[in-house]
């Protein structure tokens, strides 16, 4: 996996009181026809061929989340985790792309490790930590771990 900066975002859709902003994602300046979610491209990672990792946020004060979205240029949109909660904000900082994961931080003191799976793997119902939100579904391409787990309201963990 590698950092890339030759990714970027053209709005298709405004934000309203109902939905997200939604955008066209660019490569190499070539509009790939396949939208997402977010405003702010946070980060772009090149995962393998025809296959991308795009973090984004779509500037909220007090209630910023983070959306995780796996695409492939052929098939389009593969998968999204959402990072973030009620009353939650976060800032992406701390960025370490290694081989096989990447690893930020986004809210907190715990540090978020992401895994590309180039085969759906089963996904139990409740198995995501804390804080994480993705599409009802028993298959992932993405896993998401926290370390340590994010803080309850009560400050257990």
């Amino acid at each position: 996996m590698k950092l890339i900066d030759t990714v970027s975002l053209d709005i298709a859709k405004h934000s309203d009181a109902f939905s997200e902003t939604q955008c066209y994602v660019n490569i190499n300046n070539a509009n790939t026809k396949i939208i997402i979610s977010g405003k702010t491209l946070e980060a772009a990672i090149f995962v393998d061929v025809d296959l991308y990792l795009l973090f984004t946020t779509d500037g909220i004060d007090y209630e910023e989340t983070l959306k995780i979205s796996l695409i492939h240029l052929k098939k389009g949109l593969l998968e999204v985790v959402s990072l973030g909660g009620q009353y939650l904000t976060g800032a992406f900082e701390k960025l370490r792309v290694r081989d096989d994961y990447i690893a930020f931080s986004f809210f907190g003191d715990t540090t978020w490790t992401v895994r590309v799976m180039r085969d759906p793997s089963l996904r139990l119902p409740f198995s995501d930590p804390r804080g994480v939100s993705r599409r009802f579904g028993f298959k992932k391409f993405i896993d998401i771990s926290a370390n340590p787990p994010l803080a309850r309201a009560d400050g257990r963990r």
